[in-house]
């Protein structure tokens, strides 16, 4: 049968598309903002549940929900509420684009820094909940109570790389706060803590327990416990009686920290006392684990590596005269002998950021050299694609693009395409590398100068698997009409305002969508290895 609602335009500017999600309390449609051109998600009580107390604990909800997501960006942001004309609440939630970690979990074994920088996130995300939000005056913490892989959703983001949304706030717990349902249990079996079982008062530690279990599954693959039937009683004996075994147990080839391991058992306590008592606490335990798995080391060491074992070019790069500065790049660079590094030497001893998570990302970057900035875009890919690009005899491998939009604000989007083998069918596909540059902002501008300055720059490629050191390095060369195009785009945003930056990139990502065809086309056919404007 088909959706009634299917097409219908709700308070004259949300037009619904799709519906993507059903439950007992509600229905969750596709939506686009016809006025903004930009995809939504709209969110609708159900017909069964049309009473006052429901609406207004609707209502709560989507409060509770905007109030939550402008406090982190790891939980769904609420952007709307209303009642339709046949009298049935709504709210707007912005549209998000990826995987729920069931769904990774399943098909995907989870490596130690991936998993890190994902409980990490959603460490953050419950953190803000707990803290509370601000209700009559004061400060009300919000208990998830239903914390789960499927509700814990994985998107990409260009820059940041992969970002965790917590989702499905509010409705638990508003119906737990009412006296008639106290005693009713509300959740998820497998998830559920000990004391959400018995229908007792929630704290911040049943959502603890809960992440203990989700966390279990990341690192294993496996449920730390098992019940015989999917039965309350079931559920109920497990949570209550049985020990988990340590996840190195479950696989001896795991490569899980001690400390590590120990914290997830402690969050599994049957008892609220003996799990960690915060999730600051997690996030205190997980620092130094962090610190220590995460990508990176000393560029002056590998600078030592690299000129024991190679004589170094002294600023042979077709007439760049591009040389290394001592302390450059932000790493202790020490002797003399390093200031005679060429610049593709230069980029192959540069370190994967700390403050980048290992994911397959993509950002600008200026590197610091003793004549001037080098203009480079640094990314993260599987070690087969960059494999496959290493090896590639075709022209037109690694091409580049600009764009630019100066109203409503002054906006470039930077574009590096790589043609390359990117799966075991050895179909050669296109991958987008978008890179946007504010030019509203000093350092976006002296990079986009640069840039059209120097008209070339350089591409570090970084691989998942050995994340540590840069494995391949690219240069690619921009037209004369790029780079007078640039030239262009900088001179006249200095005489438009600063509005929001957010509705220009999306304008240019709306943009690239409708070009991509074009821009294939274009490096089919050319000869060269760049797509001219």
């Amino acid at each position: 049968m088909t959706d009634p609602n299917i097409g219908r335009l709700l308070a004259d500017r949300y037009q619904l598309m799709e519906l993507v999600g059903r439950g007992a309390m509600g229905r969750v449609y596709r939506a686009r903002h016809v006025l903004l051109d930009a995809p939504v998600a709209v969110k609708f009580l159900s017909q069964t549940l049309l009473n006052q107390k429901m609406r207004d604990r609707f209502k709560r909800e989507a409060r509770a929900c905007f109030s939550l997501g402008q406090k982190s960006q790891h939980i769904v942001q609420v952007l709307d509420y209303g009642v339709s004309e046949d009298e049935v609440p709504f709210y707007v939630m912005e549209y998000l684009e990826g995987r729920d970690l069931s769904a990774i979990i399943k098909r995907e074994q989870m490596p130690l820094p991936r998993f890190l920088n994902l409980a990490h996130q959603i460490c953050l995300g419950l953190q803000a909940a707990h803290q509370g939000i601000a209700v009559d005056d004061r400060m009300c913490p919000i208990i998830h109570r239903d914390i789960k892989p499927s509700n814990l959703l994985v998107t990409q983001d260009p820059e940041k790389g992969e970002v965790v949304k917590i989702l499905d706030f509010g409705i638990a717990k508003l119906l737990q706060e009412d006296q008639g349902q106290t005693s009713h249990f509300m959740g998820t079996l497998a998830y559920s803590s000990p004391e959400q079982m018995e229908g007792k008062e929630l704290d911040n530690r049943s959502d603890i327990y809960s992440l203990g279990i989700v966390m279990y599954e990341m690192l294993t693959g496996k449920m730390p416990l098992y019940a015989e039937t999917h039965s309350f009683g079931s559920w109920y004996k497990a949570h209550r009686e049985q020990v988990p075994r340590l996840p190195s147990e479950l696989n001896p080839n795991l490569k899980i920290p001690k400390a590590l391991e120990l914290l997830v058992l402690q969050c599994l306590g049957k008892k609220p006392g003996d799990r960690p008592q915060s999730v600051g606490d997690i996030l205190r335990s997980l620092e130094p684990m962090e610190h220590r798995y995460r990508p990176g080391r000393a560029i002056s060491r590998r600078i030592e590596t690299t000129l024991s074992r190679a004589e170094l070019a002294t600023g042979t790069d077709g007439g760049d005269g591009d040389e290394l500065d001592e302390g450059a790049t932000g790493a202790a660079v020490e002797g003399a002998a390093a200031r005679f590094v060429d610049p593709d030497t230069l980029c192959r001893l540069q370190s994967w950021p700390k403050n980048k998570p290992v994911a397959e990302i993509v950002f600008p970057q200026l590197v610091p050299t003793s004549h001037s900035p080098l203009a480079t875009v640094w990314v993260m890919l599987p070690q087969r694609t960059i494999r496959s690009l290493q090896v590639s005899t075709h022209p037109t491998s690694v091409s580049c693009r600009t764009m630019g939009a100066l109203s409503p604000h002054p906006m470039m989007l930077w574009l590096t395409v790589l043609y390359v083998v990117q799966d075991d069918s050895g179909e050669r596909r296109p991958k987008w590398l978008p890179c946007y540059l504010d030019l509203k902002q000093e350092r976006s501008v002296a990079l986009a100068r640069i840039l059209s300055d120097r008209g070339r720059y350089r591409v570090l490629f970084f691989a998942l698997e050995e994340p540590q050191n840069c494995a391949h390095v690219a240069k690619i060369t921009l037209s004369s009409a790029q780079c007078e195009a640039i030239r262009g785009w900088i001179e006249r945003s200095a005489e438009v305002p600063a509005t929001q930056a957010s509705l220009s990139k999306n304008q240019l990502k709306q943009e690239l969508e409708r070009l991509k065809p074009q821009i294939m086309l274009t490096l089919e056919s050319q000869n060269g290895g760049v797509a001219v404007d």
